[in-house]
């Protein structure tokens, strides 16, 4: 079953959706506007319940079937929020709000799962239920595990749930999955190493926690390079190293780095976080200093359970003639993770053409991929729900 010949008639409405969402970026749980638009839309298609509020600005939505013979309920899972960016694009639906742009696509998500839910009220060509989850925040939020702590799982009794994200490098409209880890556990860091400040011409009169911290980020990648097996992903990268003084005659008393650790194990997440503690709180000694480590679990892996991969693989293979179902993993993280935690499924990506990747400033997603999405998600409900 190539695309859905639906999608086709109604590809240049749910471009608009996109292009008006692209134009209204907000970030985090402050998404007022995209989502007002998302439940204007949603009670234009009829749905049967629209829930808002959830997560502070997520919407949930139920779309029953022609039959509920076996009680199925399938969730479906779209983000909705931007990035701190200022855009780029040029774009004549370019943001309109200065330093917010939908620069990973979030904006094409929730208009592939409109253009979804717009069918599947039309048709209604399944047994059982499915529950749209129109989820804030998943930029650094975490507003995934709030959804799943608030019970929507519970609450809509959904059995099983399945995502996607689009893919710059993979062809507009091609599907790639993996079974098991396909994305990173990622957290954070922040490490504060504090010695004596001093007179930049009397070093030996002052503790440089300059040199300290300088020596920290260097020993910190030996983590990788020789502390974790070779063939298991880590990467631990700082990104924020600076002291308490911009002066260039004068030895400050702190310097602060922060970073982020990612890994597709949890056991070697565990570990790699036990290593850098013990990394910074030597070597700042080892140089006359202390350090404090302020060190947060965020997202945890993103892993695909086995079985519900198959049924995602063969309903985008139908939809895109094949897929491509051993990608590699992905160090980016997902808080989808907090809901494959919760219940079985499978996250797939979406081929987005080439250009910038997500989170650049240039960065566009390619509208040309909407039907094969929009089949992607209707295919999924038909395929596990058949009618009775």
């Amino acid at each position: 079953m190539p695309v859905k010949n639906r999608f086709a008639e109604t590809h240049a409405q749910i471009t608009a959706w996109r292009h008006h969402l692209h134009t209204i970026p907000e970030l985090q749980f402050d998404l007022p506007q995209t989502a007002a638009f998302v439940a204007e839309r949603l009670a234009e298609f009829g749905v049967d319940e629209i829930t808002t509020g959830v997560a502070e600005t997520g919407i949930v939505a139920v779309i029953k079937g022609r039959t509920d013979t076996k009680g199925r309920v399938i969730g479906l899972r779209a983000d909705m929020d931007a990035l701190p960016i200022a855009e780029a694009t040029g774009l004549d639906y370019a943001s309109v709000h200065p330093g917010k742009m939908h620069a990973c696509g979030h904006d094409g998500h929730t208009a592939i799962l409109l253009g979804a839910a717009q069918y599947l009220a039309e048709t209604r060509n399944f047994d059982g239920t499915v529950v749209l989850l129109f989820q804030p925040a998943e930029e650094g939020g975490g507003g995934g595990r709030v959804m799943v702590q608030e019970g929507v799982m519970d609450r809509w009794g959904v059995q099983e749930v399945y995502g996607m994200h689009n893919m710059p490098g993979l062809t507009p409209g091609e599907f790639a999955i993996r079974p098991g880890a396909l994305l990173a556990s990622a957290d954070e860091f922040e490490i504060t190493v504090t010695g004596k400040g001093g007179h930049a011409a009397a070093p030996h009169e002052a503790v440089d926690p300059n040199l300290a911290a300088a020596h920290v980020l260097i020993g910190l990648q030996s983590i990788a390079s020789r502390w974790v097996d070779p063939l298991k992903n880590v990467v631990v990268s700082v990104c924020a190293l600076h002291s308490d003084t911009e002066a260039h005659n004068v030895i400050p008393q702190t310097c602060r780095m922060r970073g982020t650790v990612r890994t597709l194990d949890p056991e070697v997440r565990s570990f790699v976080r036990t290593r850098l503690e013990e990394i910074v709180t030597a070597t700042a000694q080892a140089h006359g200093c202390t350090a404090r480590i302020d060190y947060q679990l965020g997202y945890p892996v993103t892993v695909n359970h086995a079985e519900h991969t198959d049924y995602a693989a063969a309903a985008a293979a139908r939809v895109a003639g094949s897929v491509i179902t051993d990608t590699p993993p992905i160090m980016a993280a997902e808080d989808f993770a907090f809901m494959l935690n919760a219940r079985p499924g499978a996250y797939i990506m979406l081929g987005n053409g080439d250009g910038p990747t997500v989170h650049h400033p240039e960065y566009v997603f390619d509208d040309a991929s909407i039907p094969a999405g929009c089949s992607w998600f209707a295919e999924m409900v038909e395929s596990r729900m058949p009618v009775a």
